[in-house]
């Protein structure tokens, strides 16, 4: 008997079925979670589900596999974090908006003056051929499905299947882009558009693919303050400008994201608000313990956050 086989066979069905409102509040209850309003909660629960908001409490649970909350948890101390996670993916959605933008930029620039407008068709640039041709696939796709009317025009006015890097980064997706740049053969110009960024081409790629990750979690409206990443992006052994040391938490943590962020905001943007939006933030959620976000106690000592 396979290995796959014997998983498929030992599985079971899913026991659960779905539960009214009423019934939900009622299980939270006798699992020992207080909840002062009924009436409010089920108005919660009827607009953010009851499994999307388990993330939330499950911090204030004493028994994790029986599901018992320790003593004076309270469905607001859930709904705070919850809150609280929502706030903070706000803050980092806007600013991966900026690093995506000047990255697309920096992209296009660089490559084009190195090479041509027309370099991400290039098959000889890049070190992997059948990733090449899924990822122009995929550009294809995305320039087809495009409404702009900048690609409509470009359409009607030329006969070139695709226009070049300057227009057409801005309709490909940051995560096609970033297998786009790791694809690329070592080389000059793939190190230039890193140092725009102060960081090697290496570490470009890790912190590249870890903001598309991360992106998408803010996008998809999940779970992100006391997440554990499924990234591991890279410590920069030698970056151009100040960093933090080794966080004792290691990098898959928020801490490690939102320094990331900052570094290069401070030479996109020198003037950006990161380090006061979060102690703003945390300001307004008192109860929340930067901690679990990986924040060491001393984080707004460090440099980068000056």
């Amino acid at each position: 008997m396979s290995l796959f086989y014997y998983l498929i066979m030992n599985k079971v069905p899913y026991p659960k079925h779905i539960q009214t409102f009423a019934n939900q509040i009622s299980i939270l209850k006798q699992r020992g979670l207080s909840i002062n309003d009924e009436e409010e909660t089920e108005k919660w629960l009827r607009k953010v589900s009851y499994y999307r908001m388990s993330g939330y409490w499950y911090p204030l649970l004493e028994d994790r596999q029986n599901h018992i909350f320790k003593p004076g948890s309270t469905f607001e101390q859930a709904k705070m974090l919850y809150e609280f996670d929502s706030h903070l993916r706000r803050i980092v959605l806007s600013a991966i908006e900026r690093i995506e933008i000047a990255i697309r930029t920096q992209m296009a620039y660089v490559m084009s003056q190195a090479h041509d407008g027309y370099w991400f068709t290039d098959v000889d640039l890049f070190t992997n051929s059948s990733q090449h041709a899924k990822t122009l696939a995929s550009i294809h796709d995305e320039f087809h499905r495009s409404d702009e009317q900048f690609v409509k025009s470009f359409r009607r006015k030329y006969s070139n299947p695709l226009p070049p890097s300057w227009i057409t980064l801005e309709i490909t997706s940051f995560g096609t882009m970033s297998i786009l740049y790791q694809n690329l053969k070592p080389g000059r110009s793939k190190r230039d558009v890193a140092a725009a960024f102060g960081v090697s081409d290496t570490v470009f790629v890790s912190w590249l693919h870890t903001l598309v990750y991360v992106r998408n979690i803010c996008a998809h409206h999940a779970r992100l303050w006391n997440r554990t990443l499924g990234v591991r992006p890279l410590m920069p052994r030698q970056p151009r400008n100040t960093f933090i040391p080794q966080p004792a938490s290691g990098t898959q943590r928020t801490y490690f994201v939102l320094a990331i962020i900052r570094y290069w905001l401070n030479l996109i943007e020198p003037s950006n608000k990161l380090p006061q939006d979060l102690i703003q933030l945390f300001s307004l959620y008192p109860s929340v313990y930067p901690g679990a976000l990986g924040f060491p106690q001393s984080w707004q000592q460090e440099a980068l956050w000056k």
